[in-house]
């Protein structure tokens, strides 16, 4: 089925139509999607729409001065991300409220007429509103949005006091900014995806994949699209974590690697590490995003880090005559040289051809021929005849080159994070994530690895897996020694309430809900806040126990405390999550076998770096191996949509459920 990036929700509604023949009836349908990565990063076909900003007098070039960050110091031709909102577009009220949220001056009808006037005349389709002080008392943008809901019915509305009602303005506009370019986009391409499934599927819901790993209903997301920026991605930490949950390891690093990109992310203790501030459209820079050099949105993301290293990465020689890998990949078209369908360049895919770890009948399950001389041929053209190697060392030093830059994202997510990557289960999935498990995990010294039933799809089982989530956040900014154990108490209660609200909306019974609830402080004249888990509050006897939770968190995070300081409350965060439902993965049939020679499809020789050599390998069925059957490496395991390989030293067993678990040998 092949994709329709220019009308993304058709190439949808043609799954669905053919799952309509067997299937009758479904009760929910799961989806993720990149619409709005794609909308940022400027994908072709995707018309950007007309937007707005309306701000504070003083306040409208607020989006050029951000933090005078500047991405690379010593770059000089660095150019900032253009602006989603040109100057002509952004118009100023003369309002004001104070930082305690006093209302100083309210916005003049005749002053809102005109703006609504020169809305409608600039065609604009989406507007944001982000008004200074905002966070501490809405009344005004209230105002403003009441007043253009009546004068242009049709406008979509974005107010910073319901995307991001938080201080921090730059931050604050930039994350409304950002979710009002995207309505008109996300929304319009959710109503016509929920018209058609309608029609398919009567009755049935619609949630989607949000980037914080949680599901929501299209209402909600339509409105408050920065929450599925990261939607894909997310799926597949998720999914990593219901495996992990299902074997017994809470602590979990997911490693996905495509045709395009390597992506990580970490569980611990059974639940994804989550970020609370991303930049979209940001340029990475090994596995970080280079901060500055995206659009800020603040809403919470799965932590992930991210290479441009991936299957189809194209393999390349420098003025030096050093071998690269990447960033630049073949794409799905004209994709790797070795598919013959015009592609010249030579990438990972061809590499792992000509070392006889896929051969040439291995993708899916042999319908998609591939051609080992057209890899060597672009090896032996693009790589050996410029910087002297020859087609198998070329070859074998682009698989190390992309395990090197791979094994930093597996840095970033554990030990950069304060982690210990040998506490840790890697969870290798996605078409190329399995053949690249084993020295990985050998670097960092990870002793076990699980292969998903379906690799190339495991995201899709995130989805299925996701429980609905919420986040409600209500900004405080008071010292600790300053507040009243009650007003906290009722902060809490407030966000209950709305969130039971929402619950009740979308028919989720409150028994299958987690609330969880955090604050968000620091020490006084510190820059950033630290997340801070209270559980109940109406247990909290008084304020300095509070306190000393903050002390004892900031001590684990960074080592020391600072108990002569006085604490800043920032912000009461409250987190909710239901259960949407539950799944059971079938049970495989026993077998048990030391040696499953039936499974067994040939033998090709595959080249192994670890022992610098070819060796005569098996190559596995995996549809034919049962419960329990041990492979002993060097080993190769295929499937319709990826292949696993077991590196010498290493040895596979199935478990219950068809999953393959990886272990050094001597490690159990």
């Amino acid at each position: 089925m092949h994709s329709t990036p220019k009308e993304p929700q058709v190439a949808v509604v043609r799954a669905l139509r053919i799952l309509r023949r067997s299937i009758s009836k479904v009760g929910a349908i799961f989806h993720a999607t990149t619409i709005a990565t794609n909308m940022l990063m400027g994908q072709i076909g995707l018309r950007p729409p007309r937007c707005a900003l309306i701000t504070t007098k003083g306040f409208r070039d607020i989006l050029e001065i951000g933090r005078q960050r500047r991405p690379e110091l010593y770059n000089l031709f660095f150019e900032r991300p253009r602006v989603l909102i040109p100057r002509r577009l952004r118009l100023e009220v003369d309002e004001r409220t104070d930082y305690a949220g006093r209302i100083l001056r309210r916005p003049k009808n005749e002053e809102l007429a005109l703006i609504s006037k020169r809305l409608r005349e600039m065609g604009v389709e989406s507007v944001a509103i982000s008004l200074i002080n905002s966070y501490a008392n809405p009344s005004n943008e209230i105002m403003i949005k009441n007043w253009l809901r009546e004068e242009l019915p049709g406008l979509y509305i974005s107010v910073s006091s319901e995307v991001d009602n938080e201080y921090r303005e730059y931050e604050r506009t930039s994350t409304t900014v950002v979710n009002a370019f995207l309505m008109p986009v996300v929304a319009g391409y959710l109503g016509r995806l929920r018209e058609a499934i309608n029609e398919i599927f009567p009755g049935s819901k619609m949630l989607i994949m949000k980037s914080d790993g949680g599901v929501s209903d299209e209402s909600y997301v339509s409105m408050m699209p920065i929450s599925i920026i990261e939607s894909g991605p997310a799926a597949g930490v998720i999914a990593s974590g219901f495996i992990g949950g299902l074997v017994g390891d809470s602590n979990i690093i997911s490693f996905d690697m495509g045709g395009t990109t390597a992506k990580s992310g970490a569980i611990l203790n059974g639940r994804p590490i989550i970020t609370t501030e991303y930049e979209v459209a940001g340029k990475i820079h090994c596995g970080r995003i280079v901060k500055g050099s995206g659009y800020p949105v603040r809403y919470p993301f799965i932590d992930l880090a991210e290479v441009s290293s991936g299957g189809g990465s194209i393999v390349w020689v420098d003025e030096a005559g050093g071998l690269r890998v990447g960033p630049i990949s073949a794409g799905a078209d004209p994709r790797p040289a070795c598919y013959g369908l015009g592609g010249e360049e030579p990438t990972i895919t061809d590499a792992h051809l000509i070392l006889g770890r896929i051969g040439e009948e291995t993708l899916l399950g042999g319908e998609m021929r591939i051609s080992v001389d057209l890899a060597r041929d672009a090896f032996r053209e693009k790589v050996a005849s410029i910087s002297g190697y020859d087609i198998i060392e070329a070859a074998r030093g682009a698989i190390l080159l992309a395990n090197t830059i791979m094994g930093k994202i597996l840095r970033i997510v554990t030990i950069e994070r304060g982690h210990d990557p040998r506490d840790f289960t890697m969870v290798a999935f996605g078409g190329a994530g399995p053949m690249h498990a084993c020295p990985l995990a050998e670097e960092l010294e990870i002793r076990k690895i699980i292969i998903p039933i379906l690799p190339g799809i495991f995201s899709a089982l995130g989805l299925v897996a996701a429980g609905f989530k919420h986040l409600y956040v209500r900004p405080i900014m008071r010292l600790l020694s300053e507040l009243e154990l009650d007003v906290l108490i009722e902060t809490a209660s407030m966000l209950e309430k709305a969130a039971e609200e929402d619950l009740g909306n979308l028919r989720i019974p409150l028994r299958d809900v987690r609330f969880s609830l955090y604050m968000e402080a620091r020490y006084w004249g510190q820059g950033y806040e630290l997340l801070v888990p209270l559980g109940d509050p109406r247990i909290i006897r008084n304020i300095d126990e509070l306190a000393e939770l903050f002390h004892r968190t900031h001590r684990m995070v960074y080592g020391y405390d600072m108990r002569e300081e006085e604490i800043e409350l920032v912000n009461i965060r409250l987190e909710v999550v239901g259960s949407v439902g539950r799944i059971r993965l079938a049970s495989l049939r026993r077998g048990g076998r030391e040696d499953p020679s039936s499974a067994i499809k040939e033998h090709r020789e595959c080249y192994f770096e670890t022992i610098d050599d070819f060796a005569k390998t098996p190559v596995y069925f995996r549809e034919r191996l049962l419960a329990g059957d041990i492979i002993r490496g060097p080993a190769i395991i295929e499937q319709y949509d990826a292949t696993t390989i077991v590196y010498p030293g290493w040895h596979a067993i199935v478990d219950a459920y068809g999953n393959i678990v990886l272990r050094r040998e001597g490690d159990g």
